[in-house]
């Protein structure tokens, strides 16, 4: 019968004690928490596209008298009823990839902090995105709503990385010059996205159909630098290519660093494309999408540059025979001759 008093006490240790789990289903739990930290940016986005910010009025409850959407708030409190649902969705994969990187056998710390970090960053937006609702969209809050969801996605691609690798000290894959272009590749890719929370910010899409203040900044000169940096961003990941293919450097980072190409060049062609085309919600939501996808491939890149080695599995013990199975009664075979090795 379960100890009701010490599964009360830490339940993750309680299951931690009960259950190995195999190093796929590591992995798995691990990709699963990371999915969802992408699917929660785009479903907030979502939420913003059809001026559904405000669907629910208030926070925590959806209206004053309601904890959930009622039918008189339409579709637009359903739409942002849904999105706060799926808040519970991720915190059950984070959840999974928490039990899952603890129960780990044997015990790897550093994989199971990370685990627990998405936690404490899923809590913390989910504050953010209140304070937003309070705040009825201000544009500064919502970028920050933002930001902190793009905190969660790296910790949550991290932990992914991370599981799939073992624990060893790093070992470099490539040069002081690879990893000073990697370097300035991650700082400019994260002031590519922070850039473009101003754009946001700046234009017309305000999260709900009322007149929502927008940020105080010229809407075309900030796309202009938000294009500037993305073009810097293509021309570091181009100059990391080449210096590693120049350099022989091993599959891994040349393919993430492929990968990588191809991700930019589609997030530039749709980003191009939704400008000339005055922001239609379809592409930019598919813009947003891919602004996720880079970052993640940006982190894949920096982890690619060096190894530590293959994940730690659990030693188990292979028993002499099976137990009430007569012994082996056959005789040896008789030992070969030692001879040099053939020519």
């Amino acid at each position: 019968m379960p100890n009701l008093l010490e599964f009360a006490r830490n339940p993750v240790a309680y299951v931690a004690r009960r259950w190995t789990p195999a190093q796929r289903t590591v992995e798995l739990a691990a990709l699963t928490a990371l999915v969802m930290s992408v699917v929660i940016v785009v479903t907030g986005g979502v939420v913003r596209l059809t001026g559904s910010g405000l669907g629910c009025e208030t926070w925590p409850k959806c209206s004053g008298d309601s904890l959930i959407a009622t039918p008189e708030m339409g579709l637009h409190g359903a739409i942002e009823f849904g999105n706060r649902l799926l808040t519970y969705v991720l915190s059950a994969a984070v959840g999974w990839a928490i039990v899952a990187a603890r129960s780990a056998e044997p015990r790897r710390r550093p994989l199971t902090r990370l685990a627990w970090s998405q936690f404490w960053l899923v809590l913390a937006n989910a504050l953010m995105g209140g304070v937003t609702v309070l705040m009825e969209l201000n544009p500064y809050t919502v970028a920050t709503h933002f930001l902190l969801a793009t905190v969660l996605l790296t910790l949550s691609t991290l932990t992914w990385l991370r599981a799939r690798e073992g624990d060893e000290e790093p070992r470099p894959l490539a040069g002081p010059r690879a990893g000073r272009l990697a370097a300035a590749l991650t700082a400019v890719t994260a002031a590519l996205i922070a850039v473009g929370t101003v754009v946001t910010g700046a234009g017309p899409h305000a999260g709900d159909s009322s007149d929502v203040p927008r940020m105080g900044v010229d809407w075309e000169s900030v796309t202009r630098v938000h294009a500037l940096l993305a073009w810097t961003v293509v021309a570091l990941a181009v100059a990391l290519w080449a210096v590693l293919r120049a350099a022989g450097s091993p599959p891994g980072p040349l393919a993430r660093t492929r990968e990588l190409l191809v991700v930019l060049l589609a997030q530039g062609a749709i980003g191009y494309v939704q400008y000339l085309t005055e922001l239609p919600e379809v592409l930019v939501a598919l813009h947003l999408l891919g602004s996720t996808l880079v970052w993640i491939a940006v982190l894949r890149v920096v982890l690619a540059l060096r190894e530590r080695g293959l994940p730690p599995v659990a030693a188990v013990p292979v028993p002499d025979s099976v137990p009430g199975s007569a012994p082996d009664q056959s005789p040896a075979a008789p030992a070969e001759p030692v001879t040099g090795p053939s020519r």
